[in-house]
């Protein structure tokens, strides 16, 4: 019996990236891909929320002289692309995978509602949910809880690049 039959999994972008943690390694995608199919092999709903690093950061890129918005929106664009590469390869696989956006996409993903969602998780497909809250100033994580409360998610599980729990940057404080 599964401990949580509704899950959503948050990826962070760069883990998508490989060891440079940037573009779309195909290698980790069909790797993370796997994972996802075996435990939805086995009976688990699966919510699927991927951040956009490995192709842009908006909080970043608005430090370089773009909008705030405009920055955030280029990074849930970088959501879909790599919604798109997972369920990609999940197809692959010969496992049903969708991308509802947040964002209106016309041909290359569908626009995201709860109700939809919910009907794709029970029908067996991994559902990929992208294009973050739709609203800029808010990270994938946030979408993240977000989304699982909408459908009702039993967990959040999150998968990052970062090792352990921390009360501040392990990547800048040596000390944390």
């Amino acid at each position: 019996m599964l401990k949580f039959k509704r899950v959503v999994v948050k990826i962070s972008g760069e883990v998508l990236g490989g060891d440079s943690g940037f573009g779309i390694d195909a290698s980790v995608v069909q790797y993370v891909a796997n994972e996802l199919k075996k435990a939805s092999d086995v009976g688990a709903e699966i919510g699927l929320v991927v951040g956009g690093g490995n192709i842009i950061r908006g909080s970043k890129v608005a430090t370089k002289g773009i909008e705030r918005v405009n920055s955030d929106r280029l990074g849930m664009v970088a959501t879909i692309l790599n919604s798109i590469s997972l369920a990609d390869a999940l197809t692959s696989l010969n496992k049903k995978a969708v991308v509802l956006s947040a964002i209106p996409v016309e041909g290359i993903a569908e626009k995201y509602s709860v109700e939809k969602a919910i009907s794709y998780l029970e029908g067996g497909y991994i559902v990929m949910f992208a294009g973050g809250t739709g609203n800029p100033f808010f990270s994938t994580d946030t979408s993240a809880v977000l989304r699982a409360a909408e459908i009702n998610a039993d967990v959040v599980l999150k998968a990052t690049k970062v090792d352990g729990i921390y009360d501040k940057d392990p990547i800048k404080y040596k000390d944390a």
